[in-house]
């Protein structure tokens, strides 16, 4: 369930969709219309532009926000979204739209699997599939079961859950009747379910956002639950789309995670993931510390959930998970010029791996990378070996959607970084690197979504003294993510360049530095 802020959810959905992006277009591109039928059209594209990303995951068409956590099934991961069809008509509301994938970077799509306003409950909201191996809810052994939020009446303020379920291995939904199996207490907040099996106690386990608690629910069937304890942080907006699971660190230690969509833009702090290690005892979550850690510090990486890594025969790694994020923002959601060239609004970040790790303080952090598959989908590699560059150096290398890494290296120096999708004047372009006492990602610099200028460079600590960081980059279409040194650290921002924006440069400030192996790899999905 995407993050109001005060604002009608329906209201969000309704703002403009066709057109709504032509000031961020460059003169020639293209521009689109909604046909009687409610689909996209693009009117004119002369010019060919496309704004649809090489590599990442994106709506086929129209519209989607929330991810919802994948699951496995028969050999692959079905990864469910919310997605609306009627997004150009201005008609809200969304289903449950599915792909298929065995890679996490290439995903076939297979329609919607959860339909909208076939129940008096009306569109479905976020949720979560699980696959009931040990058929507790009566469907049959190997049912996959949606529990999913919905307002019935059509309004925002009656949130309930409902259940779904599937016995064709969930590519299509039917309701369990018209009930809710979780009904509403008669609070405002009551949304995004996140159901897990607790294998321990032989029961699900469901966290549920209320404003700025995390219930926790029991069930033996998933059909009926009871209420077991919460878990409250304030601060950091009304707490959404939840996530619960544990994990094994590299030294052997095991936490459970509580994560969160929350928005701290207020207090200063990112508007994307938020959690806490700690312990879980089937009922209560205690937390490490007070505080959340952030799993993205830039400013477009929301709803993101985490889902098992599995092996090609399905055994699940105790040690690691995936994580994928919607690439948007409520403040600025039906800003992007994809709906005018393309038909469609909705990208998603790369497939993370998670890792927990341990600090040098002796406490435990979740570490990112992106998903390994990326490997198989390189079309071409630029080996540029090691660069010295004293101020700012333009490199030989022109592109729009590619991977950089670099290990930049110093004895003496305030900041160094990557200029990314530069222009050709040199007046366009994106920065990401170090400076002082920090590591930042800046898209100030270039076509961005956020017109109220507060959201254009996103920073997380850095040590100076170190002499030397790790850069991974991934730049596509209309996104930027920056993976600092081990992943402690990743900045997500959305991004609208100018397509004909393809220049990469190298700069310092305050000193010289070695940009060492420094590889840009370009890929083919």
């Amino acid at each position: 369930m995407p993050g109001t802020s005060g604002i009608s959810r329906r209201a969000l959905f309704a703002g403009s969709a066709a057109g709504g992006a032509a000031a961020l277009l460059p003169m020639g591109t293209a521009t689109a219309a909604p046909t009687a039928e409610g689909k996209v059209k693009v009117k004119s594209c002369a010019t060919g532009a496309s704004y649809r990303a090489a590599y990442h995951f994106t709506v086929p068409d129209q519209w989607k926000n929330d991810p919802q956590r994948p699951v496995w099934v028969d050999g692959e991961y079905h990864y469910y979204y919310l997605y609306n069809a009627d997004y150009s008509t201005g008609v809200v509301g969304t289903a449950w739209r599915l792909a298929t994938t065995e890679d996490l970077v290439s995903f076939a799509d297979r329609g919607v699997a959860v339909p909208k306003d076939t129940t008096p409950g009306g569109d479905l909201w976020s949720g979560s599939a699980v696959v009931d191996t040990g058929n507790t809810a009566g469907f049959g052994a190997g049912a996959v079961v949606v529990i999913v939020t919905m307002s019935p009446g059509g309004g925002t303020d009656h949130q309930e859950q409902f259940l779904y379920y599937s016995t064709d291995g969930g590519r299509t939904f039917g309701n369990y009747g018209t009930d809710p199996v979780l009904p509403n207490p008669g609070v405002a907040d009551f949304r995004d379910p996140k159901v897990i099996r607790d294998e321990d106690r032989g029961r699900w386990v469901m966290a549920l956002a209320e404003n700025d608690k995390i219930g926790f629910y029991h069930s033996g069937d998933l059909k009926s639950w009871t209420y077991a304890g919460g878990f409250v942080h304030d601060g950091i907006g009304v707490l959404e789309c939840p996530d619960l699971f544990r994990i094994t660190a590299g030294d052997g230690t095991v936490k459970w995670v509580l994560g969160v969509s929350a928005n701290g833009k207020g207090s200063g702090l990112p508007n994307t993931y938020a959690y806490w290690t700690g312990s879980f005892d089937g009922s209560a979550f205690t937390a490490d510390a007070a505080d959340p850690q952030w799993l993205d510090h830039g400013w477009d990486w929301y709803a993101a959930v985490t889902f098992e890594k599995r092996d090609a025969g399905g055994a699940v790694d105790a040690a690691a998970r995936y994580a994928i994020g919607w690439v948007n923002d409520w403040d600025y959601a039906d800003t992007t010029p994809t709906i005018d060239c393309d038909g469609f609004n909705g990208t998603d970040s790369i497939v993370r791996e998670v890792t927990l790790n341990k600090a040098s303080d002796n406490t435990y952090y979740l570490a990112s990378q992106p998903v390994a598959g990326l490997d198989a989908y390189v079309s071409r590699t630029v080996n540029l070996g090691d660069v010295t560059v004293d101020g700012t150096k333009v490199l030989d290398y022109t592109g729009i959607s590619y991977e950089v890494t670099t290990e930049i290296a110093w004895s003496q120096l305030t900041g160094a970084g990557l200029q990314l999708r530069r222009s050709p004047d040199g007046g366009r372009h994106i920065d990401a690197g170090i400076y002082a006492d920090y590591a930042f990602l800046n898209r100030r610099d270039t076509v961005n979504a956020d017109t109220s200028g507060k959201w254009q460079e996103s920073r997380t600590p850095f040590d100076p003294s170190a002499g030397t960081v790790r850069l991974r980059i991934l730049v596509d279409r209309t996104s930027v993510e920056m993976f600092v040194d081990d992943g402690r650290y990743v900045h997500t921002s959305q991004v609208f360049p100018y397509l004909l924006d393809t220049r990469l440069a190298l700069f310092t400030i305050g000193g010289s530095a070695v940009f060492r192996n420094t590889v840009i790899r370009e890929f083919s999905v």
